[in-house]
């Protein structure tokens, strides 16, 4: 694996950490769930041959810091985070990006407020559950998980969450994220390695993240008019499950393909090369 160029970037109430390799135009991939710049060690490499490639540990997460740590967790915030990276990485040319569930978020919200800096974004399962016919379920979900989260603490909060994310009668779905475990299935070693990382982030994540990131609705009419540089995707073994729908539901209503990645939500790590290889493509569709 290629040693990264490390660096840290001061925004406004965080200071970022972030890593870049390779030459050629910036791509800038954001992490979801409680991942963080190391979510993206099995395909960064192989994706630097053709451009610059940039990560980072989100605000809050693993190397990146919060001036307040009980700072509210906004989407606009992280999005400004990545539009700050990309004003510096890549000054007046506008950028690839791939964004992973909450990152895909993150990174929705950055096409539509600042569309000149974008020049194709990919979003992998973004769970804006607010787009949906049935988002009064899902609210009140995100509201199980918070109470239970207070009452009983971290991991019978992620249980509550984790069958929330599942098919309808489907007790042996793939994970939420490699970032939500929910235990059942056995990481590759490189993953296995992120865990004590992942678990340190996963209260911050269900306490700041989930109900700020899951609460918020994307400008649908903005989206449409920025469709042809939006490619709205999910992965193959994860159709029906809450993460999917969103993306599936958003891609029917723009008007716009659906790409199929391999695996399920947690498909970057279960099936890296082919995950790399298949956004490599899209990007250049």
């Amino acid at each position: 694996m290629t040693e990264p160029t490390i660096g840290s970037l001061r925004v406004n109430g965080a200071t970022l950490h972030y890593e870049v390799r390779g030459r050629g135009p910036l791509l800038l991939l954001i992490p979801g769930g409680a991942g963080g710049a190391a979510s993206f060690d099995g395909i960064a490499d192989d994706l630097a041959a053709a451009y610059t490639v940039a990560t980072y540990d989100p605000r809050g997460m693993s190397g990146s810091t919060l001036d307040d740590p009980e700072a509210e967790q906004r989407v606009a915030d992280h999005a400004d985070d990545a539009f700050r990276l990309l004003e510096l990485l890549s000054p007046g040319e506008p950028a690839r990006v791939f964004g992973l569930s909450s990152g895909a978020i993150a990174a929705l919200h950055l096409l539509t407020t600042h569309p000149e800096r974008v020049e194709r974004l990919v979003a992998h399962e973004p769970p804006v559950v607010e787009v949906l016919p049935d988002a009064h379920e899902h609210r009140a979900l995100l509201a199980r998980v918070q109470e239970t989260f207070r009452a009983q603490g971290l991991m019978p909060a992620m249980a509550v969450f984790a069958d929330g994310m599942r098919k309808d009668g489907d007790t042996n779905a793939d994970d939420t994220a490699e970032t939500e475990p929910k235990g059942e299935i056995e990481l590759p070693p490189q993953a296995a390695a992120r865990a004590e990382r992942t678990m340190a982030n996963l209260p911050y994540f269900v306490g700041r993240i989930v109900p700020g990131f899951m609460a918020y609705a994307p400008d649908v009419h903005r989206l449409e008019a920025l469709s042809d540089r939006l490619v709205l995707a999910g992965g193959r073994e994860s159709h029906g499950e809450l993460p999917y729908r969103p993306a599936a539901f958003l891609a029917e209503r723009l008007g716009t393909e659906f790409v199929h990645f391999p695996g399920g939500h947690t498909g970057l790590t279960t099936h890296p090369a082919e995950f790399g290889e298949l956004l490599r493509k899209t990007f250049l569709a």
